[in-house]
């Protein structure tokens, strides 16, 4: 199915990607809270899609977008059961989710996510386990990604602190327990369930 120019015996070797027609090594074993929530979004991915056409996959499923980009997404969703063989997915995950690490925070954020959105991703989460917060963007009527919010998991002290400001203050904001995935209704994922080991 895939016409890329570097062979499955390239990739295979050392855990890579093709980044804009590059081969981008792979950072170096991801820490402890990456595989966290990365196990624990794919937890809540499958139990939710269970029965359902809709399936999820984890780390070290490849995707063929083209034939300049060729990525390992950390957990995604696809619905269209065409797209995937042995090989892995071959076309746009409805659903993708990076986890940010610090050699490749500026690919996620950049050229991945450019060639997410040309490709027709629906929905991109960008999670940054030590802020622990989630950036979801969903494809507007334009084929643009647009920011639909970001969601930060705030402990219950403070949760306190920010709901016992004053009602006008600057500093009080709104609180997120739970993102809502835009590929079903009543898709719901509760920011607890996300980071509850992440320390």
């Amino acid at each position: 199915m895939s016409n890329l120019a570097y062979t499955n015996e390239d990739f295979d070797k050392i855990k890579k990607e093709l980044i804009d027609g590059k081969i981008v090594m792979m950072s170096p074993r991801p820490r402890i809270n990456h595989n966290r929530v990365c196990t624990a979004i794919s937890r809540e991915f499958s139990l939710y899609l269970k029965g359902k056409t809709c399936e999820a996959f984890s780390d070290g499923v490849d995707v063929f977008l083209d034939e300049k980009n060729r990525f390992i997404p950390d957990v995604m969703i696809v619905c269209n059961p065409d797209i995937v063989d042995d090989e892995g997915v071959h076309g746009a995950p409805d659903l993708v989710v990076e986890i940010l690490s610090p050699t490749t925070a500026r690919f996620d954020r950049g050229k991945k996510k450019d060639a997410y959105e040309k490709a027709g991703v629906k929905e991109y989460w960008i999670v940054d386990t030590f802020s622990r917060s989630i950036e979801v963007y969903l494809l507007n009527e334009n084929k643009r990604f647009e920011l639909e919010n970001v969601y930060y998991h705030y402990s219950n002290e403070e949760k306190n602190k920010i709901k016992s400001l004053p009602e006008d203050s600057a500093e009080r904001i709104k609180i997120y327990d739970e993102i809502k995935v835009s590929l079903y209704d009543d898709f719901i994922i509760k920011l607890d369930d996300i980071f509850a080991r992440v320390r």
